[in-house]
């Protein structure tokens, strides 16, 4: 599938482009990610992700695939697999810088494919948590950028590897239900509501099945769906003294059966009680 993000940071697009290439620098940026190695254009690291209950561990690698000063675009091929699974994920990002004056705006588009329980979730609700994933990386790094980007009062000739580098906390998993909550209960509400008549009309099917008594106080709706239906034999008339099959709206009815008279039979005479 593939997705099409874009924000803005608050630097020209030559300082923006010299942070896009420094992975140390904005890996951290990234929700539930972690570098764990990096030399020179390839670099390695682990993506949590929680679905639910569950949390999965992405361990992958990445690499820049090219590098274009001139026209600030940068391509990077990533991969990775679940550590305790079968799900794998690969990605191809395309980031583009647009000259904005004393501002950024960068463009990503991405060629996403994703295997497991993530991909369970479709296009739709994965476009949606990208969207906010893009959202959350931008705040950050643009926080990062501007604790990084020192005065042009204040510039000093210490150089920028003496700096404290800053104390970060490890990396959350990314919420997948959290993240597209929305998204995820727009889409259900229908499939539920539709499944919460089915069963209240199949309940009502099994209930009153062929050669049952038809509801005597069922609403009006389904009194006419009872009339729609194929006929339906009559039941059996009920023994003597027997009540019958209640309803359970009202008492049980007591019904008798009137006996035939027993048959005469001609050439005999009955005999006469003495």
């Amino acid at each position: 599938m593939k997705l099409e993000n874009r924000f803005t940071v608050p630097v020209p697009v030559g300082e923006a482009w010299k942070v896009l290439l420094d992975v140390e620098r904005i890996a951290p940026c990234m929700p539930g990610a972690t570098l764990t190695k990096f030399e020179g254009d390839n670099f390695e690291g682990t993506v949590k992700v929680k679905v639910g209950p569950i949390n999965l561990t992405y361990g992958g690698k990445a690499a820049f695939v090219s590098k274009d000063e001139a026209t600030h675009t940068a391509v990077i091929d990533g991969s990775g697999k679940e550590t305790r699974g079968t799900g794998t994920a690969k990605a191809l990002i395309t980031c583009r810088l647009i000259d904005k004056g004393a501002s950024t705006e960068i463009e990503v588009d991405t060629d996403l494919n994703v295997t497991g329980k993530p991909a369970q979730f479709g296009r739709g609700v994965l476009a949606d948590v990208s969207a906010k994933l893009v959202d959350q990386f931008a705040a950050r790094l643009s926080e990062e950028i501007k604790a990084g980007t020192p005065d042009v009062a204040g510039v000093s000739a210490v150089p920028t590897a003496s700096r404290p580098t800053p104390v970060r906390p490890p990396a959350e998993a990314i919420d997948l239900l959290g993240t597209a909550g929305a998204p995820v209960l727009k889409r259900l509400v229908p499939v539920v509501a539709g499944l919460a008549v089915l069963v209240l009309l199949l309940r009502r099917l099994r209930r009153w099945a062929p050669g049952s008594a038809r509801p005597c106080c069922s609403p009006a709706w389904w009194r006419c769906l009872w009339s729609w239906g194929p006929a339906r034999p009559r039941r059996r008339p009920a023994r003597i003294g027997l009540p019958s099959q209640p309803c359970g709206h009202h008492p049980p009815v007591i019904r008798s059966v009137t006996r035939a008279p027993a048959p005469v039979r001609i050439g005999r005479t009955p005999s006469l009680p003495r």
